[in-house]
């Protein structure tokens, strides 16, 4: 069902909007979650090592299709809080044949280079062949990673945030029964690990795809639609590639701190491959609450009620750290129960790394919150150069203090100190970009179409 989310009470409408969407992306992370428990309580810690230095990897393609995600999420929450609805399926449209091309060449790149990504983060022997099998057979499902987040884009545009959750929950559901099937069952090892989620996100893409669609039809149209659009390509270009750019670089990032980790051994990989899934599981759900606040402020602004920006912005904050609360005290006192949850006979250095992982992490979710409530904003206004300076402001942080503590006496734990780092000072330099923006200090209307030139002076 389509929602309008440019009436009502702003905290009643986000609070509605916004918690199907968590639901949504618990759902979501059920699947590297399952992926993980498979393998380290069935198969082995070194599988489970080989999962999660896969996931590293995963995480570039993903970015793409994150980037995809948004950039069509924003402009069609722009069209609809319009009443566009024609230049709104063309920009349906327009994203969906623009993502094929970019997943298409994707996949290329997939099948030909993973073999040099895993060497280039220090893979160990151990670990290399399944981690090969499983990216090889994860690249052959990127067209349905790619199309079930331009379908749950378009929902959250339309402020249906409860289809999506509907179609995730039995995924992700269907998903632990066939990782569990294939794996003790058919005894497929990481290859059924693999073919579990690829079997179930390509029927969630496919029903997602449908129901979609079958929407958009429903929507009435006085203008004629186009099949693309040179214009909103551009307009889809300016907000995807720098949400592209950002979970790219992270991810990139992400494998430079992994090669760092993969210096001290598979426990510790196996440590830590279990920790950053809960820790991702955290970081995933602010971000999608924050992206619930994108599409908030992005039909607002599309129907020039620029106020409605600022009380998006304090709901948004009240609803992550109302999150925070439990996660923080159940990460720092409960770490070595949620580690045995993944971890079979595990040894006592892969469960203190990822124990220390999660105490030193978990504190800062209240500040990482934050910045991410704020980047939702920022994306929704089209703010996209003072997202893309926090958020690499973030990752350089991270990666440069990554290389430097791991080298001191603090070893792998100097790891982990780089997070709060990063995270603290790119979230002092979101909300003063939240603070400078155009919802503060209009002028006069502020059109659709404007929304890519609504930044700070």
């Amino acid at each position: 069902m389509n929602r309008d989310l440019t009436v009502g009470k702003p905290t009643g409408v986000l609070w509605k909007f916004c918690l199907p969407l968590f639901g949504s992306i618990v759902f979501q992370q059920l699947y590297n979650i399952a992926d993980s428990w498979v393998a380290g309580k069935f198969i082995g810690q070194n599988a489970l090592a080989a999962v999660g230095n896969s996931y590293e990897i995963t995480l570039i393609f993903i970015a793409f299709a994150f980037g995809c995600n948004i950039g069509c999420s924003v402009i069609v929450s722009q069209l609809f809080g319009a009443r566009e609805y024609g230049k709104m399926k063309t920009a349906v449209y327009t994203a969906m044949l623009s993502s094929a091309v970019l997943c298409a060449f994707l996949m290329l790149v997939g099948l030909f280079c993973c073999d040099s990504l895993l060497e280039l983060i220090n893979t160990p022997e151990a670990v290399f062949a399944d981690s090969k099998r499983y990216l090889d057979i994860y690249v052959w499902g990127l067209p349905f990673v790619f199309f079930y987040n331009i379908a749950t884009g378009i929902f959250s545009a339309l402020g249906d945030s409860k289809t999506p959750f509907v179609f995730l929950a039995a995924s992700s559901l269907s998903n632990i029964g066939m990782d569990i099937l294939f794996v003790k069952a058919f005894q497929m090892g990481v290859a059924g690990v693999a073919w579990a989620t690829f079997l179930c996100q390509g029927v969630s893409c496919v029903l997602a795809l449908m129901v979609v669609l079958l929407r958009l039809r429903k929507i009435p149209t006085a203008e004629n639609v186009q099949l693309f659009s040179t214009q909103i390509l551009k307009r889809f270009a300016v907000i995807a590639i720098p949400s592209i750019l950002q979970q790219s670089f992270i991810s990139v990032g992400n494998i430079v701190i992994q090669s760092v980790i993969n210096r001290f051994g598979t426990d510790v990989m196996a440590g830590y491959s279990a920790a950053v899934k809960l820790n991702n599981l955290v970081i995933t759900s602010f971000t999608t609450l924050g992206n619930g606040v994108s599409n908030f402020a992005a039909q607002n602004i599309g129907a020039d009620k620029l106020e409605r920006v600022k009380a998006g912005f304090s709901a948004g904050l009240k609803m992550v750290w109302a999150l925070c609360v439990p996660l923080v005290v159940l990460y720092l006192f409960c770490g070595r129960l949620l580690m045995g949850f993944f971890l079979e006979s595990p040894t006592e250095l892969a469960l203190d790394s990822g124990i220390a992982f999660l105490r030193i992490l978990s504190p800062f979710y209240f500040v990482v919150s934050t910045k991410l409530v704020a980047d939702g904003i920022l994306r929704g206004a089209g703010m996209m150069r003072q997202f893309m300076i926090a958020t690499f402001t973030d990752l350089i942080l991270r990666v440069v203090m990554a290389f430097l503590l791991s080298g001191t006496v603090l070893g792998y734990t100097g790891i982990w100190c780089a997070w709060p780092i990063g995270w603290t000072v790119a979230t002092v330099l979101s909300v003063a970009f939240y603070r400078g923006g155009v919802w503060n200090r209009k002028e006069g209307p502020l059109q659709a179409a404007d929304i890519g030139e609504a930044v700070m002076n």
